[in-house]
């Protein structure tokens, strides 16, 4: 009986020496979907694919950092720009899986598309090893998204009026182009330079391409830049609206530049200019 005692224990000590052996990061799971991901797997896809740009530590100082810009994502400080929960919250599993596959457009970070669906969930495992936030915080709760207004042309107008009267070209520009008189000086959480969004550079945005993904963009805000979340500040219908008019600041043909093109053919001399000469109360 003593001897089965002394297997028992001598066992049970191998197994916590093992096991405090072990980094305690690893030890994160991911869900994304019906998959589950394990960081250990995550791992060495991680050392692979994102060590060179996130750096060993995930801080955002790899080899590659000091020639990039935008820099590379600090993950120790888990704040991610692209979620679906409120400011100030961690994203879900999905809001990352989604940010790994999708890419982020004007930055160098790539899709990874072409990682199997469990290789990205493994990422992202790994991922949240980086920041004590994963174990005491639990990710926000993903905002309503309500059903999309009419796209009108009396949407679209709104919507200009509201990028005039909350000042948004200030940053974005006028004309949207990201050269607004406050660009120049804007800074991230790192205090690292940081321009605008410049809405002419194609059909999709840092966060997404639809037009759900925009609305999302204006209620939580894009953390660790300037860009605030507007969930307090503007009703749904508004949202919508400045949605619709973003949609006219676009290179591509969308049913709103449609609208607002037509618009501006037959009203030229009622449209007031966006910027600081803009007269008050006009389109």
């Amino acid at each position: 009986m003593k001897t089965k005692i002394a297997f028992i224990t001598m066992a049970l000590g191998v197994s916590l020496v093992f096991a405090a052996a072990l980094p305690s990061g690893l030890a994160q799971e991911s869900h994304v979907g019906p998959l589950t991901g394990n960081a250990s797997s995550g791992k060495p896809l991680y050392k692979r694919f994102c060590i060179g740009c996130h750096g060993p530590a995930g801080d955002g100082q790899g080899e590659n950092a000091p020639w990039i810009d935008p820099k590379p994502r600090d993950f120790t400080a888990a704040t991610f720009k692209c979620r679906s929960t409120p400011t100030g919250t961690l994203p879900t599993d999905d809001d990352l899986d989604n940010a790994v596959t999708r890419g982020f457009v004007t930055t160098n970070m790539p899709s990874w598309n072409p990682l199997t669906p469990q290789q990205r969930a493994d990422l992202v495992a790994y991922i949240k090893t980086f920041s004590p936030r994963w174990k005491t915080d639990k990710p926000g709760i993903p905002i309503h998204i309500p059903a999309e207004t009419p796209v009108t042309i009396q949407s679209v107008l709104h919507g200009r009026e509201l990028f005039q009267k909350m000042e948004c070209w200030k940053c974005h520009g006028p004309a949207g182009h990201g050269d607004g008189p406050s660009a120049a000086t804007l800074t991230d959480s790192k205090d690292q330079p940081i321009r605008p969004y410049n809405f002419s550079t194609g059909s999709r945005f840092k966060c997404g391409q639809t037009n759900q993904d925009l609305y999302r963009i204006f209620m939580t805000g894009v953390d660790g830049t300037p860009m605030p979340s507007f969930a307090d500040v503007i009703q749904p219908n508004d949202a919508w609206d400045l949605v619709h008019f973003l949609r006219t600041l676009q290179t591509m043909h969308t049913p709103e530049l449609a609208l607002w093109q037509k618009y501006s053919s037959e009203h030229a001399s009622e449209i007031k200019p966006i910027g600081p000469d803009a007269a008050s109360g006009g389109n």
